[in-house]
């Protein structure tokens, strides 16, 4: 299906009944649209417990995600709103449009002590919506306003039009950038991320952060053994040479139902290459294809892991990208409304 990372919908783990189309002999229906649906959550800011996430809370202007990467660890999330985490995923999105004002509300409680928040944990912030809706800007500017600190991550290049808030933060230390790169092969991207911006526009946009002073870096994630393990060091090198100031990686997560989603998309676009992508995902996994446990589904187990390990290491190194981009400060968080009393 043009433009879709899958045109599987498989059945939701959590609903009783499934309805299933009867296949078109025709050839491939027309097609499918992207609704949007109004999120009407009274809370924006999710906490996280895991003990592998460096973060406390994430914000999701966002729920699902329009640029359709067939690996996607947060398709299993859709399923909790009734929604399949195949086709549905990419195609039914949860819009808070709300999300700006109930920002301002929490940072505003004095309850709330100030925390980096993370944009976003599950769902990317600079979707091909957010063009029009602007609620991640607009969320931005909350943030700016009361200086509490941000970190960002996303596959798009849309992150530089905000280059000015974000910038506004990074001047009180409040602010960091991660770009995430999977290849810089454009038509695999285009298979693996159809919706997504291309390879080198997202460079273009860590170029952009790096000359305006922001700090970014490249998440050459998600690394895909048998895939795109091999481009490590490419990825790395022309991070490097568009300014970014550090790099992390992260290995190929495949939870329910997004293992046989992946499985049915090697099928079709690499099925000569399925079997040997397969084996070396095992290989990271203790024979598994997926492995959820904390501590090693970022990077996996084995040798083949450590060999990836590895090179991403001695390659950062001789980079100059294996430096810690400093975690975004609170230091200058205020709250408007208290400022304005003083005076």
């Amino acid at each position: 299906m043009r433009g879709r990372g899958t045109p599987e919908n498989p059945p939701n783990r959590f609903e009783r009944l499934f309805v299933e189309s009867d296949p078109d002999e025709d050839g491939p229906g027309p097609p499918v649209p992207t609704s949007y649906y109004r999120d009407t959550s009274r809370t924006i800011l999710s906490e996280n417990h895991s003990p592998d996430i460096p973060f406390r809370w994430s914000l999701n202007p966002y729920r699902g995600c329009e640029h359709g990467c067939s690996y996607c660890y947060a398709r299993p999330s859709h399923e909790y709103l009734g929604f399949s985490a195949g086709l549905d995923f990419e195609t039914r999105l949860v819009v808070k449009e709300d999300a700006p004002e109930l920002l301002r509300k929490k940072l505003s409680s004095p309850n709330w002590q100030p925390e980096t928040i993370s944009m976003s944990g599950n769902t990317d912030p600079y979707q091909p919506l957010e063009r029009r809706l602007r609620i991640t800007r607009r969320c931005l500017e909350v943030l700016a306003r009361f200086r509490n600190p941000v970190d960002v991550i996303t596959k798009s290049d849309l992150v530089a039009r905000d280059i000015d808030l974000l910038g506004e933060l990074a001047s009180h230390g409040a602010a960091r950038v991660m770009v995430s790169v999977t290849t810089l092969d454009a038509d695999l991207a285009g298979r693996l991320e159809p919706r997504a911006a291309r390879p080198e526009r997202r460079l273009e946009a860590v170029r952009a952060l790096a000359d305006a002073g922001i700090p970014v870096g490249v998440m050459v994630a998600p690394v895909i053994p048998g895939l795109t393990d091999d481009e490590i060091p490419a990825i790395l090198k022309a991070a490097a040479q568009a300014g970014a100031h550090g790099a992390a990686w992260i290995l190929l997560r495949l939870p329910q139902p997004v293992d046989r989603l992946f499985e049915d998309w090697l099928e079709q676009h690499f099925p000569q290459r399925k079997d040997k992508v397969l084996h070396r995902i095992r290989q990271c996994r203790e024979g598994r294809i997926t492995d959820g446990r904390f501590g090693r589904r970022m990077r996996g187990q084995g040798p083949y892991a450590q060999q990836l390990a590895a090179l991403f290491r001695t390659t950062a190194r001789r980079l100059g990208l294996d430096r810690h981009i400093p975690d975004p400060s609170s230091a200058a968080f205020c709250r408007p409304d208290q400022q304005h009393r003083l005076f």
